[in-house]
Order: structure tokens, then C-alpha cells, then sequence
């Protein structure tokens, strides 16, 4: 709780809010407002431009559920999927399905993205607000901290983030940001603009149909088979609401910088991010396309395009991440510390560059006489 004189101007920073019984911190200024559910998962449910009064993440048409208030109607070893509201979900330390790891039973992208964090507000003032979070998962020993920052008249969220392995013994994990993006924000399609070199696709998965791209394909991005083969898809293109029905799942990789910005080039309203592209080394793409996916979790009612920046790949869970060799290993004691930039933009249709200081750099649209 903070006690400053309350304000209407520059940066605000409030926690007198609780959501369906969940803490809730919302920062905002003149462009941005994000709002964070610290008791799921530190979830941010709300990153949205003032000027178009537009929110780019999805919005899971079950909406918000407390974990903490409801009780499956049976055991789940997917327990993110029951609870899953869309949005920007932290996870750590598996990325997929359920695994057992060194005798701790990991559920669906578990642990951290359901239970409580702690925090506090550590800033406040119309010059710049913060506020950090941090948590300890149930299971595996490691402990994370994050800070959230933002300044006047700029549509920016800064992120800063400390992971620590406290065990004894050497911890492998993946640790990945989850954003999903949706409708309104995708209603027209969008583009995605990154500078990965390789674009590969995921293998055969059980009731994954119809899919957008070739099983296993692999090409320089963005050009890749298409499903039946006989073509190149182009899978830079979110295509429109209502005009497409698929599947996807791949995996941006062969990173020359750490960003990507996804564009409405017909609103000219975009969403940016830059990272470490050493420590978040591929970009997870991850499509649900004109309500097509049919039975649990979707029900045919999901249109989602997720880009998701991760240490490790494929979304079979870590035991696979460990086998190709791209899960993390850390020694006892050992941290790193990373940042990520957020950014709303408007006016460009396509994008060149994106800074770790949020200043985004592209095209716009061609005046005709």
C-alpha cells in the first residue's frame, strides 16, 4: 500500500486494487496503462495505448480466474490451460507439457505462472513509478525478481529481472515471456518485423489441425512451406479475422538482435520489445487462427498470434530442452540478470529497429498525390 498524496498527472502508480480477490498494480502515464495481477503469476492483463484506447494482448473469452478460488473439476497435470485468461504470462521453469524433473512434478509451463508473488512499490513520483516483484517457486529452488519502470510521455514499460538458483546443486530450467496478442489489436491481421535469420516448424502434434506451415519445415525466415507442401507461405503476415483458420507452432531462431514488433498496418498501432538475444535466444510463435481449434482448452472460439521470447526450445517441456541442449544450467548460487523493453508505437507500418531505450525505427505508409 502506498501513501503518497494521490495524484492525477505524470506517472501513477496505485495497489488499491484487487481483481476477483487478486492483488492488482496498475501503472500508467499520459500514453501507456499496465495493469499486473501479482497474485497469478505477476500476469500482465492490460498493456494499453491511451490515444486509441487499444489493448494488444489477448483476452481469453473465459476471461479472469482466481487460482486460488477455484477448484478444478479434476486433477490436471495442465493446470495453466484451466486457468489461462491470455495476456503476458511469466514462465520458469518448464516450457510445455507436463514433465518430472529430479523428482519435482512440473505441470503445464509451471511453476510460477499461477501462484502469488510478493511486492512493493519503490517509486513513485511523476518523474518515473516501480514497482518490484519476486517470488520463490513451490518446487524447484530458484528465486526470481523483476522490476517494472515507467517514465512521462512515453509509451514504454521497462523491465529488469534477477534469477538466482539458491539450491546446492546444479538446476537446469527454461524461462520464457509468454505474449499473447488478440482481438481487437488483430482484428485487420498485423505483420511481425525481426531480425531472426531461421525460421523452423514444429513436428506433428496430436490434435493440432488444420496447421498453417509444413510439420518439421525449416527456411530462412520469413519464407517456409506451406502446409501441403506445395508452396512458400509467407509467416510474417498475421492474417485478418475471418480469413484464415489454422494452427502453428515454431520457433523463431539465429538471432542477429534481440527484438520484434508486431504492426496493424491498417491502424498503424504497433507492439515492440527488445531483449538479450544471448540469454532469450529464440522467439516461440505460437497461432490460433480464425476460432479453429476445436475441444479443450479453445472450444473454436481463440484467434491468438504469441511471440515469445525463451532461452530454450521446443514446447515439448524441459526434459526435451535438455536433450538438444538448449535448457540453462545453473550452478549453485549462480544469477543472471537481464532487461526487456516494452513499447506501443503508432505511425509505422513496418519496423527496422528496436532499441533496449524503446525508441522504434521503420516505414510509413507511401502518400499518393
Amino acid at each position: 500500500m502506498t501513501f503518497r498524496k494521490p495524484r492525477n498527472h505524470g506517472c501513477r502508480i496505485s495497489d488499491d486494487w484487487t481483481y476477483k480477490g487478486m492483488r492488482t498494480v496498475v501503472l500508467e502515464n499520459e500514453l501507456l496503462r499496465v495493469t499486473i495481477l501479482v497474485d497469478k503469476g505477476s500476469d500482465i492483463v492490460e498493456f494499453r495505448y491511451k490515444p486509441l484506447d487499444l489493448d494488444f494482448l489477448h483476452y481469453a473469452p473465459g476471461g479472469i480466474r482466481n487460482p486460488t478460488r477455484e477448484t478444478p473439476s479434476a486433477y490436471s497435470t495442465s493446470p495453466f490451460l484451466d486457468f489461462f485468461s491470455g495476456g503476458w504470462n511469466e514462465i520458469l521453469p518448464n516450457g510445455g507439457p507436463f514433465v518430472t524433473y529430479k523428482g519435482a512434478d512440473l505441470g503445464q509451463h509451471g511453476e510460477i505462472s499461477l501462484i502469488p508473488w510478493d511486492y512493493a512499490i519503490v517509486e513513485d513520483r511523476p518523474e518515473r513509478v516501480a514497482v518490484r516483484l519476486w517470488v520463490r517457486p513451490l518446487r524447484t529452488p530458484f528465486f526470481l525478481e523483476k522490476t517494472l519502470m515507467m517514465e512521462p510521455e512515453r509509451p514504454v514499460l521497462h523491465i529488469s529481472e534477477t534469477l538466482v538458483n539458491e539450491a546446492g546443486e546444479p538446476v537446469h530450467l527454461m524461462w520464457g515471456h509468454h505474449i499473447a496478442f488478440g482481438r481487437p489489436f488483430l482484428d485487420e491481421g498485423a505483420v511481425i518485423d525481426t531480425p531472426a535469420r531461421r525460421f523452423i516448424v514444429h513436428g506433428h502434434m496430436q490434435d493440432f489441425e488444420p496447421r498453417r506451415f509444413k510439420p518439421e519445415a525449416q527456411g530462412h525466415w520469413p519464407h517456409i512451406e506451406a502446409a501441403d507442401g506445395t508452396a512458400l507461405a509467407d509467416a510474417s503476415i498475421v492474417p485478418a479475422y475471418g480469413t484464415f483458420q489454422a494452427q502453428e507452432m515454431a520457433y523463431l531462431t539465429d538471432l542477429t538482435d534481440g527484438w520484434y514488433a508486431i504492426t496493424n498496418t491498417a491502424k498503424e498501432v504497433g507492439f515492440a520489445i527488445h531483449f538479450d538475444p544471448e540469454l532469450f535466444r529464440y522467439v516461440w510463435y505460437w497461432q490460433q487462427l480464425g476460432d479453429v481449434a476445436q475441444g479443450y482448452p479453445w472450444w473454436g472460439r481463440t484467434h491468438t498470434a504469441a511471440l515469445e521470447p525463451w532461452t530454450s526450445y521446443p514446447t515439448g517441456g524441459l526434459q526435451q530442452a535438455i536433450a538438444n541442449k538448449t535448457a540453462l544450467l545453473l550452478q549453485p548460487g549462480q544469477q543472471i540478470e537481464t532487461t526487456l523493453t516494452a513499447i506501443a508505437y503508432q505511425g509505422l507500418t513496418r519496423v527496422h529497429d528496436v532499441s533496449a531505450d524503446g525508441q522504434v525505427r521503420g516505414s510509413k505508409r507511401q502518400e499518393t498525390s
